[in-house]
């Protein structure tokens, strides 16, 4: 029978990259599950060797596959800060950030709550983005109910990009590439993944795919602020977060969460979107305060953090979104598509301290 027993057996014959007993001894080994024939546990990871790291990873996930009952083995690396090396408000176990390779910027969309229109505002963000003439991607970190393939109006699997099958290119449209786990899973399937699983699923995604040189990526978070959110705030290099909210305060008691969840890990502010702030009728043109009105500027002025804008309740931007064509880039000229393009320009410029241009081309010498 496989248990974690057995696999600590087989990995106490590795010794620790230091050369000092063996990586279990070492306290390397933590989070294992095994669902089936399939084991998943992470490996930390010193940032300062992640070469090393990795071409251990490679070892270990060999040595764990040729264990009888084993089907397939994921590890993910999971960087540690050393002792007294965490920020002031972080604890002494967080993780230090990786960065993703080629990419400038990453900046996390996120909500205390679902059901507000975060998946919404990121693709739209996205795009908004896109439009000032920058490369852009986007991460799907929503694991339990990815988006983003509905939103992009994309379907299929990706493509292999090494013979190996171990990296995958992403999928694009609009210009924009995206990663979900809704391009592996069926549409019908439901995650019923524990933690390690998940961040097993979101390092794949995010450190297993060829992106291509990108000036920011727009990583749609997962609502709430739980152990996927954490880790991810704790273990990418966030240039800022942006907090979706709708009116109301239970909305924005959520949001605050949120945004003292990235004040803790020390990731900057970029301001709070009020999503569905109002509804303006097609036929009299009156304008009704469906969710209430101005509670997220009141929040962000209570903070002290920027006010990004509000976004109307519009029929045109859910149907456009249902359909797989985001009101940016299907309708530029549309009054929402203006507001999402404001608040694109507030992001890069706090991103990049107001330079609005192109950036240069990068020059590569064989």
């Amino acid at each position: 029978m496989l248990t974690k027993d057995r696999i600590l057996d087989e990995l106490k014959r590795i010794a620790a990259p230091d050369g000092r007993g063996n990586i279990v001894s070492a306290g390397l080994i933590s989070d294992i599950v095994i669902e089936g024939g399939e084991v998943t546990f992470a490996l930390s990871a010193d940032p300062a060797r992640l070469k090393t790291m990795e071409q251990l990873q490679a070892v270990v996930e060999k040595a764990v596959r040729n264990i009888p009952g084993v089907n397939k083995a994921r590890v993910v690396l999971t960087a540690e800060r050393q002792p007294g090396k965490a920020p002031a408000q972080a604890g002494p176990q967080q993780s230090r950030a990786v960065g993703v390779p080629g990419v400038r910027h990453l900046i996390a969309v996120a909500s205390g709550k679902g059901g507000v229109g975060k998946s919404t505002t990121a693709i739209n963000l996205a795009l908004g983005l896109k439009s000032l003439g920058l490369r852009v991607a986007v991460l799907d970190a929503d694991v339990y109910g990815p988006s983003m393939p509905k939103l992009f109006g994309l379907s299929g699997r990706p493509e292999a990009s090494t013979a190996d099958g171990k990296r995958m290119k992403p999928m694009a449209r609009y210009g924009v590439e995206v990663s979900s786990i809704g391009f592996l899973v069926d549409e019908d399937t439901p995650m019923i993944w524990r933690g390690p699983m998940v961040m097993s699923a979101l390092t794949q995604l995010l450190r297993e795919v060829e992106w291509s040189e990108t000036d920011v990526m727009v990583i749609d978070m997962p609502p709430g602020t739980g152990d996927a959110q954490l880790t991810l705030a704790q273990q990418t290099p966030l240039s800022g977060a942006v907090i979706v909210s709708t009116p109301q305060d239970l909305a924005l008691i959520d949001a605050r969460k949120g945004l003292n969840m990235f004040r803790k890990v020390n990731v900057p502010l970029l301001g709070i979107i009020e999503n569905m702030s109002y509804f303006t009728c097609s036929k009299c043109g009156e304008r009704h305060d469906i969710f209430g009105h101005g509670g997220a500027k009141a929040e962000a002025e209570r903070l002290a953090i920027p006010f990004l804008g509000e976004v109307p309740l519009d029929m045109d931007v859910r149907l456009r979104s249902d359909e797989g064509r985001p009101v940016v880039a299907t309708a530029p000229e549309s009054r929402h598509a203006a507001i999402y393009r404001d608040i694109a320009r507030q992001v890069w410029a706090q991103l990049e301290g107001g330079n609005l241009q192109k950036p240069a081309p990068r020059i590569s010498f064989e």
